[in-house]
């Protein structure tokens, strides 16, 4: 196995991967078809095989970044491709039902104890609008309270305050709206209310005097788009008992923490039942599908006819096959899958602490096994506020330094397990550590 860390030709070494990217760019807008990847280096891949990438230069890196989250069985699982595989035949799209459905369904509501009914969709920023359209049809309100430094999408009306400027003046409650995006609209996002996050006070000040013109409270139970961040004991039972209080919605983005953290998402981790949830990434191992579900009462309104929710290509066989696939694998052996995923990425988070410590570094990791983060940071973190101080120029080289060790995390510093790390991969990869905090010290 050829690695970069093997190599002496430092960045000739991702050479054809450069020409590739910048014979991409006069086609391809930024090289790239998600904003996300152009913060990554331009490498090109080749192919993936369980927790290993080749790119065409034929370096072979540790993945940790899984496609953003989504591989959690590896890349290309056999028992999901060979599924898929064997359903190719039968047909992609009807414009109608297949039984295929109603077999995810049941699988899906098997593992989602809070799931009476579900819809599938393709992606997650889709769902969430569905999972707000549906909150606001059921209580008559409009407002939707999200959180600071939290993502739930690109689209115009809650792609706002993922990365805002920190308030200078006493952080003002709520926040004053940061639009993430040239071209967005300043009037989509007015009915949406940002909070700080971690901050029951927060909350029960904002409820407290608007509860009649809140229709839904959206949030990651782990706060995984910025710092992977866990909540503070009680957070989310706090958010549980005030949406109860005020017949608000609540609703869980699991679109990270879904069948990642556990077979039954963040909310079994926490034993909270929230009344709507978001599902996508490691819902498909790797093929693309996301779901919103939660209670019947609410999910109702869909069959009704009177809250729309569309999509041509939502349950189409091959994200079917390949969801199926994914939870009857998650779900085998009693759970086999997590068992490794959970001993890995125990022993990766130890050892990376440890490593920072031998270092004199304030390198700090934050999560949990199966998803979490690195960064740079003498001070507790707990939400955007505290993350935004973090060392980003610091962990912008750590990162570059473990690359060149052919070990990738994602660019922002978050760290998936999959089931198909190894023993070997967690050694080489605590190495790559070492070597990569000796030249960030």
């Amino acid at each position: 196995m050829t690695t970069l860390h093997q190599r002496d030709e430092g960045t000739s070494a991702v050479l054809e991967s450069r020409h590739y990217h910048e014979r991409a760019k006069a086609r391809i807008a930024g090289g790239v078809n998600s904003n996300v990847r152009l913060s990554g280096s331009p490498i090109c891949f080749e192919s993936g095989t369980g927790s290993r990438l080749t790119d065409v230069d034929g370096n072979v890196y540790v993945d940790y970044a899984l496609g953003m989250g989504p591989n959690i069985l590896g890349h290309a699982p056999p028992v999901v491709t060979a599924e898929v595989a064997r359903t190719l035949a039968i047909g992609q799209l009807f414009a109608g039902q297949h039984t295929l459905e109603l077999e995810l369904a049941n699988e899906f509501c098997s593992c989602i104890k809070s799931a009476e009914l579900v819809r599938f969709g393709l992606s997650g920023s889709e769902m969430v609008q569905a999972a707000m359209r549906v909150a606001r049809a059921y209580t008559e309100r409009p407002e939707v309270i999200k959180f600071e430094g939290h993502y739930h999408g690109w689209f115009d009306n809650i792609l706002i305050n993922q990365t805002p400027p920190v308030a200078a003046q006493g952080n003002p409650i709520p926040r004053p709206h940061h639009l993430q995006s040239a071209g967005q609209s300043p009037h989509a996002s007015e009915d949406i209310v940002v909070l700080p996050w971690n901050d029951a006070e927060a909350v029960e000040q904002y409820v407290g005097a608007n509860a009649s013109r809140i229709a839904a409270i959206i949030t990651e139970p782990i706060m995984f788009n910025t710092g992977g961040i866990l909540p503070r004991p009680g957070y989310l039972e706090h958010l549980r008992r005030v949406t109860k209080a005020h017949n608000i919605v609540l609703i869980f983005d699991e679109v990270i923490t879904g069948f990642r953290v556990a077979l039954g998402g963040a909310q079994e981790l926490y034993s909270i039942r929230p009344d709507l949830s978001l599902f996508a990434k490691a819902l498909g191992a790797g093929f693309p599908i996301a779901a919103l579900a939660g209670r019947r009462d609410i999910m109702e309104l869909f069959a009704s006819g009177g809250v729309n929710h569309s999509g041509t290509y939502n349950a189409n066989i091959v994200s079917l096959s390949g969801a199926l696939a994914a939870l009857r694998e998650l779900s085998a052996n009693g759970q086999a899958a997590y068992r490794r995923i959970n001993a890995v990425g125990k022993a990766l988070m130890d050892g990376i602490v440890a490593a920072g410590r031998r270092h004199g570094t304030d390198l700090q990791v934050s999560g949990v096994p199966s998803a979490f983060h690195t960064c740079f940071a003498g001070h507790p973190i707990h939400d955007y506020v505290t993350y935004s101080t973090t060392d980003q120029k610091r962990l912008g080289r750590f990162l570059a330094a473990l690359l060149e060790c052919g070990v990738r995390p994602t660019s922002r510093g978050t760290w998936f397990v999959s089931s198909t790390h190894t023993d070997d991969d967690m050694k080489s990869t605590l190495d790559a550590v070492d070597s990569a905090l000796r030249q960030v010290s």
